[in-house]
């Protein structure tokens, strides 16, 4: 098969989105920076609706619009890319809206255009988990942040002994929330506890799945791959459960907190302030703090529909499995499972490069067996924890 090269003009206008794109932080800057002062003032009664604060800007939402505007991507002469591109100019546009609208009434209505609701049908697999499974695990015994770093270091070593020239890391931080990559950096709250059962499945989630889609598509020819195309967090969060499952280490809690942020944001659509939503979780059986994480997450900068997606994005996933479909290309970068046709079209006539990285959980033989199985679930996810009623 010959090679397509695309043009330099159309490759100018992805990598200028591209950088764009890399110059944002926008999950870190719609996070808040005193979540965890905030949870213990909730958590001895001396505050009732949180009050949260937010790291400043680095750069300008009027500098990004400007930036952006600059990027002419209609005139993309390769018909796949200029799809592709002109829908991320589009994303990057709402992200810039709801950079402008952070803590205010305006910002949820755009959360909503960026991730979507929850759906009555996504709400129904929520509410089957919660109905159905019951038993949880133990806490079991906890690693410290500088613990989890030594093994995500560890897994971050195995793949550079697969290919020295990658550029991911991983670092204890004070601004952070709980565990996320940020870009090419697994970041770790320096208060985050983890438990030492759910090690390897956050470690599969974070490195496994966005840190080697993010080395994979960093490169690539067409740069956005690395930054995300449109629409690509659902897919890369089904992803990232789907290692929770491939590795074996999807718990009976870990479901229940995906259905949890679900409810959560339908709740908060529905009018709920935080305090409403936050004694629904505990009525359900959740601890006070883990309660809190999870409406901290959804209300954060005036409501962040953002966690309806981890759950979404598994149960298409596994409805594509189910219908014959593999992730073998979903390796490639950072892109929706809407969007797979048109990146098949553009591994298929040359344009892009395979794989530097594929998820290590794939070496066990046992692992698509088991996504075998999880796909088999697709319509009633509960069922993923065996024993579910």
């Amino acid at each position: 098969m010959s090679r397509v090269t695309l043009s330099i003009a159309d490759l100018a206008i992805d990598h200028a989105l591209a950088q764009t794109a890399g110059g944002m932080q926008f999950l870190l800057d719609v996070t808040p920076v005193n979540a965890d002062e905030v949870r213990q003032e909730f958590a001895d009664g001396h505050v009732a609706e949180p009050e949260f604060t937010y790291r400043p800007l680095e750069v300008s939402p009027d500098v990004l619009a400007k930036a952006l505007d600059n990027i002419d991507v209609a005139t993309v002469e390769d018909p796949t890319l200029g799809h592709l591109l002109r829908a991320k100019h589009r994303e990057l546009a709402l992200q810039i809206e709801m950079l402008k609208a952070r803590d205010t009434e305006d910002f949820s209505a755009l959360s909503i255009q960026l991730y979507g609701a929850a759906s009555p049908e996504l709400r129904t697999q929520a509410e089957n988990i919660l109905a159905r499974v019951h038993r949880t695990e133990s806490a079991g015994d906890s690693l410290e942040a500088s613990e989890f770093l030594e093994l995500a270091q560890a897994e971050i070593e195995h793949y550079r002994e697969i290919d020295p020239e990658i550029d991911i890391h991983a670092e204890v931080r004070d601004d952070v929330n709980g565990v996320m990559v940020s870009g090419n950096t697994l970041l770790i709250d320096r208060d985050s506890v983890v438990q030492r059962a759910r090690a390897n499945a956050l470690i599969q989630h974070e490195v496994g799945t966005h840190l080697v889609t993010q080395v994979n598509g960093a490169a690539q020819p067409v740069r956005v791959l690395g930054s995300g195309l449109a629409g690509y967090d659902e897919t890369q969060e089904g992803l990232a459960v789907l290692a929770e499952i491939g590795c074996g280490q999807l718990t009976p809690f870990r479901l229940r907190q995906l259905a949890a942020r679900v409810l959560t944001v339908h709740r908060m659509h529905g009018g709920a302030d935080f305090v409403e939503a936050w004694r629904a979780l505990v009525d359900e059986g959740f601890p006070e703090n883990s309660a809190f994480t999870t409406t901290m997450r959804a209300y954060r900068s005036g409501g962040l529909s953002k966690d309806a997606i981890y759950l979404r994005g598994l149960v298409e996933l596994l409805g594509h499995l189910r219908g014959g479909g593999d992730l073998d290309l979903l390796w490639l970068g950072k892109f929706s499972l809407e969007d797979l046709p048109l990146i098949r079209d553009l591994d298929e006539r040359g344009v892009l490069n395979p794989p530097r990285l594929t998820p290590r959980y794939l070496e066990d033989p046992e692992a698509a067996q088991r996504l075998v199985t999880a796909a088999d679930q697709a319509d009633d996810v509960a069922h993923l924890i065996q024993g579910a009623a």
